[in-house]
């Protein structure tokens, strides 16, 4: 007959526990002071200097004469109010490209026919600089279409246009869905309510 007690159930629940090490809860865990790299051991401070010298020899370039792909944000803005204007319309949303097709402000780089992209006139990859006197607006799917070509035409580039009819009812919607508001330039003509 085996008879238990409070001190054999205690020890089995003990038992059925994993121990664990006593720990002081004052006590902090501190970064290792040694890291693998590269399959070698390395103290803190041999890994701090390593990066260190990684980063001594790279310099960010602040020389003018450089030529960013993109265009700069200043000369985006000048290339828009070089684009032909939309009659009736607020040039600061509404613009003409190079081909005549109706651009958006807002649709930049979406392939829809509203969307516009500031095109490289000589290609970059032709040595064409990110200046003003290279810039022009051009509905998306049309530079797409271009590339990096200089022989197409005024007509071929129309042709690659995506035609789309866009009334004046329709770009009020999409001006108001936009920004909230419609304008209209003051010398667009129409009825004024006195």
């Amino acid at each position: 007959m085996i008879i238990e007690g409070k001190d054999s159930q205690s020890k089995r629940r003990s038992r059925s526990r994993p121990s664990s090490p006593p720990s002081s809860r004052s006590s902090k865990l501190s970064p290792p002071s040694v890291s693998l790299v590269d399959g070698e051991l390395v103290t803190k401070q041999e890994r701090n200097s390593a990066i260190t010298s990684l980063f001594e020899d790279l310099q960010i370039s602040q020389d003018s004469s450089s030529n960013p792909r993109s265009f700069p944000y200043s000369v985006k803005q000048q290339c828009w109010e070089k684009a032909d204007k939309v009659k009736g319309r607020d040039p600061d949303r509404w613009r003409r490209d190079g081909v005549g097709n109706i651009v958006f402000r807002k649709l930049v780089g979406c392939p829809g026919c509203l969307c516009h992209d500031y095109d490289h006139i000589i290609p970059y990859s032709k040595g064409g600089k990110s200046t003003l006197e290279n810039c022009q607006v051009l509905q998306a799917t049309v530079n797409r279409s271009k590339g990096n070509r200089t022989e197409l035409s005024r007509a071929d580039l129309i042709q690659k246009s995506s035609y789309c009819r866009v009334s004046g009812r329709d770009m009020d919607l999409i001006e108001l869905s936009a920004y909230g508001n419609v304008r209209h330039p003051e010398d667009s003509g129409g009825c004024r309510i006195q």
